[in-house]
């Protein structure tokens, strides 16, 4: 059996990265039966067959998965955001947040066009997922700043890049690794969102060693699979308080003697991550009730 990883999955054939060059593999029928669905990142092991192609035998367990994209075995996610242009949504930051701590992966978020931004305005964004723990580097991809420190981040991993279209997120990996020659679109002053340049998930290989993923922009995100009693694990401000509230079972709404809530009104917790969550807890409850 030979091994590799899926770098791309394109109309019924799985691009199969190997130590020495990719190959092009279809799936064993007896995956297509059980509906299995074989996302890139998945190690497998493959049969060469005729005309230079290979068959998938095996596919390996997964060490990781994102949801939303889906991706499997990846070590980080980049969550990209514009700082301008579209201008960035503290509310659409926090959604993607909760999708990426729920794949308990390592979070970077990244925010580009920085040139473009009002520096005071950024700084307090800035301020503002740092204070929570999260890694957060400004970068600007047309300009060249910071472009250095996000490559010494990418080093050795297999990073994901996921955010909503306009962000740049090609022209950032275009000036992250010379030669990849990524499409990338103009935002639309009409509609104030970026083309969807990029149209499915690619492993791409970094000369210094890793991977990246360039995924299609998203310009929502569901959470149609998430409990409500879970949300709060995603919140890290939350989680961490949440055990010092009367009740166990307090979703921090309308309960008596709710540490959220205290910590909200004592400025302890950002008022607007409060009204992220509540957003995100009244749609998850909505779809469970199938409204």
């Amino acid at each position: 059996m030979l091994n590799g990883v899926i770098i791309k999955a394109y109309n019924s054939f799985y691009y199969v990265q190997t130590a020495e060059n990719v190959v092009s593999c279809k799936l064993r029928g007896r995956f297509k039966k059980e509906r299995f669905s074989l996302l890139v990142g998945d190690r497998v092991e493959y049969e060469m067959a005729g005309s230079g192609k290979g068959i998938i035998e095996k596919i390996l367990p997964r060490q990781s998965m994102l949801r939303r994209p889906m991706i499997a075995n990846i070590d980080q996610v980049i969550l990209t955001f514009a700082a301008v242009n579209p201008n960035i949504s503290r509310i659409l930051v926090d959604r993607f947040l909760v999708l990426a701590e729920m794949s308990e992966l390592d979070i970077v978020l990244c925010i580009n066009k920085i040139d473009l931004a009002d520096s005071s305005e950024l700084q307090s964004i800035v301020d503002h997922y740092s204070a929570i723990g999260y890694m957060v580097i400004t970068i600007s991809a047309k300009a060249g700043i910071g472009i250095n420190e996000l490559r010494s981040r990418l080093h050795g991993k297999i990073s994901v890049f996921a955010g909503p279209s306009g962000a740049g997120k090609s022209t950032i990996l275009n000036n992250v690794e010379t030669g990849l020659a990524l499409v990338t679109g103009e935002v639309s002053e009409k509609i104030g969102r970026g083309k969807h340049t990029t149209r499915f998930a690619e492993l791409l290989p970094l000369s210094g060693g890793g991977f990246v993923v360039d995924t299609p922009g998203f310009s929502f995100t569901e959470f149609n699979d998430m409990k409500p009693n879970e949300l709060m694990h995603y919140f890290p401000e939350i989680s961490e308080r949440a055990h010092e509230c009367k009740f166990s079972t307090c979703m921090h709404l309308r309960e008596p003697q709710c540490a959220i809530k205290q910590a909200v009104l004592e400025g302890q917790i950002d008022e607007q991550r409060y009204q992220s969550y509540l957003e995100i807890l009244e749609e998850i409850n909505v779809n469970k009730k199938g409204f």
